[in-house]
């Protein structure tokens, strides 16, 4: 399991990171991407970026620390993480 946890707001090369993360998931890493939260507790991310992980494998998401455990164990399981995000108040990209 490889846990990124960032607003994916990249001043680097965001293709060398989205190659990275595309090898990791092709040789059977579970990727998931945990995606920042402003201040006042509203995603704050690379909409676009986030939406590549995504589709890469490589769930993103932005929840509250409370609802981080089961949204990863729903990760884990490699079980729809957009689905869960969506029942349970939390924002999942892609």
């Amino acid at each position: 399991m490889f846990l990124l946890i960032s607003d994916l707001i990249e001043d680097g090369d965001q293709s060398s990171l989205v190659a990275r993360l595309r090898a990791l998931v092709e040789s059977g890493v579970c990727v998931v991407v945990l995606l920042a939260l402003s201040d006042d507790g509203t995603p704050a991310y690379d909409h676009a970026l986030a939406a590549t992980c995504a589709e890469l494998g490589a769930p993103a998401f932005a929840c509250t620390p409370d609802a981080f455990p089961e949204l990863l164990a729903t990760a884990l399981r490699r079980e729809d993480v957009g689905r869960w995000a969506a029942t349970h108040g939390a924002t999942a990209a892609g």
